[in-house]
């Protein structure tokens, strides 16, 4: 399994409208695509108020490819969400059980 965190750094101004659309455009494209394993949200703390976090988890590279691309080191944003985008950074980890 292929851990991917996304981290983003957002106009704080747009934070409302962020929101809504990271629930309403971002998560369902994530959603959708073949291979999701599972996701986690995180939201931000007091000390990193414009920073959120999606981890998705992937069955293979190969299926986490198809979704991100031939260079699945840079971000995937829907249409319509990189007006929201100061910074973002993508991680990915090979996932190992106890």
């Amino acid at each position: 399994m292929i851990i991917r965190i996304f981290k983003v750094r957002i106009k704080p101004e747009l934070r409302s409208e962020f929101e809504n659309d990271f629930n309403t455009v971002s998560l369902p494209h994530v959603k959708n695509q073949d291979g999701l394993v599972s996701y986690t949200i995180g939201y931000p703390v007091p000390d990193s108020p414009d920073d959120y976090l999606l981890i998705t988890n992937w069955e293979s590279e190969e299926l986490l490819r198809k979704f991100a691309g031939a260079d699945y080191n840079e971000a995937v944003i829907p249409d319509g969400m990189r007006k929201y985008v100061v910074k973002c950074w993508v991680d990915h980890f090979e996932a190992h059980s106890s």
